[in-house]
């Protein structure tokens, strides 16, 4: 088959189908593993294009691009350094919520991101798009693309994002574009489909974009960013660059008029979509028709970058004509005299349901084929990254033979976000929260170095200055937390004083600065009064320490319950196993069980439809199976 064809004199280790947020992490991650790889995009002037929100995090996105970074990604160091302004959602609330979200400058975050694609070694990047895949033997074997020349490789990771016969709708028009202004791939999808994938089709949008000169700003409210604003990445040092005001609006009565009135008249509501739309991040016309009682929505005006006057609507996505859409816009508050740039628009495109991939991203019909980011059903640059740099390891881990690197519920949201994929599957565009993480206290995005860096360096995704830095920190952070509680205190007259003036309650025996810190009140600052920390401390000890202390108790219930649920992740399930024989099992249990083909009991035991009871029986039949594998070993050694 491939002797026939135009084959590229260069074979690859791993060949990366999209240069989206998921193309980055993989191809990068995979290269910087020492593997060759190369990447195929349509447009190389759009690698890592921001087609949506021109922002990076969010909540519990924000906690993946810390594990990114923490893995050995490049996300969250490029937002630092073409960020405009950065911010850390959910401070008042605990440390388990909290995220991070800044802005981007767009065309700086793209470029960027290019130029470190580009001036990576063992990394090759060309502008074609894929047509077919090259499969013998259920094994995939390279790409052919449109124009005819055939690249080999050993495995194949598909990071195709909207382009999977994608299908722009605004108002009555359609046509067919991956992405505004590019086209979409039609060859690729069809080909899954004749390889035996399943294939379903989703929906998102993107607000119009205005000009700034536009907008009438004194009546909007200015958001600033946080001063002095913090890095998402563990390496950087600070961020330097200034930072922009974002502005807050609302919508009015008149514009859910305009939008009710005009209905029949959106690509939403009139049929024309049969993709299923992302259920938390709606539409302006589904907000309007879900909440028919409330009388404003928010509406944020986010700057593109610093050199450019276009501004994205956040809030405003719809699929309406684009003259309604004018009309929409000059109801709102401020934007009375708006200039739209760009219409906002909906796009429906294919991706395959993740239950036909294993927790590696490798799909389960053909080996060392990977998918990653939207093609798995996800939303979302961070979701994408996160499975993006998954599957570059696992591509390499692969062709090495070694076990893959699957993270599991306890160690990461992105143990989270894929264990939800390959067990539960999804339906609808999947975006992860915080909420979706059982373990979210243990999961935070300030510890997220702490859980995952050893892993980075052990791929040798994690150079010598970082992880000396990494390591430096993790030592200081025993050591500070050894002198808290051995630092014990007298309670003597200007302890007193001191106690009384930091607004805490009289403690009339010895106690430890651990003691003190655990009081709600006490910030790691007042315990300088008693005893200074050591002057060389590096960013983050302090609030790692604070942390540990003062939700010991909770973290320690955590981990037991984390110790619980390992017990069953340890029952692994062969692969091959006959669910239709297994006596006791429920029939929709069955069911279930054979298309998902859990890996392990703890996985079994969450996916929807199988119950305890199920559990059980799998759990004596594996027992069973454990023994007789026992007692055969001991004849064979006995004989």
């Amino acid at each position: 088959m491939v002797g026939k064809m135009n084959v590229f004199d260069k074979e690859y280790d791993v060949i990366v189908i999209g240069g989206g947020h998921a193309g980055c992490e993989a191809c990068l991650a995979s290269a910087r593993m020492g593997h060759k790889t190369l990447l195929l995009t349509i447009n190389l002037d759009t690698i890592a294009q921001m087609s949506c929100n021109p922002a990076i995090g969010g909540l519990a996105k924000g906690q993946l691009v810390k594990e990114i970074d923490a893995l050995g990604g490049e996300m969250a160091k490029n937002i630092d350094e073409t960020g405009i302004q950065f911010r850390i959602l959910n401070m008042r609330k605990g440390p388990a919520v909290r995220s991070s979200r800044a802005q981007a400058d767009k065309k700086d975050y793209q470029f960027r991101m290019k130029y470190i694609l580009e001036s990576q070694e063992n990394l090759d990047i060309k502008q074609a798009m894929v047509d077919r895949l090259i499969v013998e033997d259920r094994k995939v074997k390279g790409v052919i693309t449109s124009t005819g020349m055939a690249y080999l490789g050993k495995s194949v990771i598909v990071t195709t994002g909207t382009f999977l016969k994608g299908l722009i709708h605004i108002g009555d028009l359609s046509y067919k574009s991956g992405r505004a202004g590019e086209p979409s791939a039609e060859g690729l999808s069809g080909n899954l489909v004749e390889l035996g994938f399943e294939i379903g089709r989703l929906k998102t949008g993107t607000p119009p974009r205005i000009n700034a000169r536009s907008i009438d700003y004194s009546s909007l409210s200015v958001q600033l960013g946080d001063e002095p604003p913090k890095p998402f990445s563990f390496s950087t040092e600070k961020i330097t660059q200034s930072q922009l005001p974002c502005y807050l609006t609302y919508t009015t009565e008149e514009t859910h008029r305009i939008i009710r009135e005009n209905l029949s008249r959106s690509a939403m509501y009139s049929g024309r979509i049969v993709g299923i739309g992302p259920r938390y991040c709606p539409s302006i016309e589904a907000k309007v028709v879900r909440f028919p009682d409330k009388d404003q929505h928010q509406i944020f005006l986010e700057p593109e970058g610093r050199r450019t006057q276009e501004v994205y609507v956040n809030g405003l996505s719809m699929s309406l004509p684009e003259d309604i859409q004018l009309q929409v816009l000059h109801s709102v508050i401020g934007l009375e005299k708006a200039e739209m740039m760009r219409p906002a628009y909906a796009i429906e495109y294919d991706f395959a349901p993740p239950l036909q991939i294993k927790p590696s991203l490798e799909t389960k019909l053909i080996e060392n084929l990977f998918f990653a980011g939207q093609i798995n059903g996800t939303s979302g640059y961070e979701e994408a990254g996160a499975q993006g740099i998954m599957a570059g390891i696992n591509a390499v881990l692969k062709i090495r033979n070694e076990e893959p690197f699957i993270l599991s519920r306890s160690q990461a949201y992105i143990g989270v976000l894929i264990d939800d994929l390959v067990t539960k599957g999804t339906d609808e565009p999947y975006r992860m929260f915080t909420s979706q993480a059982e373990h979210r206290l243990i999961l935070r995005e300030d510890n997220a170095d702490l859980r995952l860096m050893d892993f980075g360096r052990k791929f040798g995704l994690i150079n010598d200055e970082i992880y000396s830095k990494f390591e430096k920190k993790r030592r200081q952070i025993e050591q500070e937390i050894e002198r808290l509680q051995k630092t014990r205190i007298i309670p003597d007259a200007s302890v007193r004083d001191k106690l009384k003036e930091i607004g805490t309650a009289e403690i009339l025996t010895p106690f430890t600065l651990m003691d003190l810190l655990k009081r709600p009140e006490i910030c790691y600052t007042d315990l300088e009064k008693f005893a200074p920390a050591p002057d060389d401390l590096v960013e983050g000890v302090k609030d790692q320490v604070t942390i540990q202390i003062k939700y010991e108790g909770y973290i320690r219930r955590e981990w037991a319950q984390i110790k619980q649920t390992q017990n069953l992740e340890s029952w692994k399930i062969p692969q091959d196993l006959d669910y239709e024989n297994i006596h006791g099992l429920s029939n929709e249990a069955r069911e279930k069980l054979s298309k998902v083909r859990p890996f392990s009991l703890g996985q079994a035991s969450r996916i929807s439809g199988v119950s305890p009871a199920d559990v059980s029986v799998l759990m004596i039949m594996l027992s069973q199976m454990r023994q007789k594998k026992e007692e055969s070993s001991k004849e064979l050694a006995t004989e």
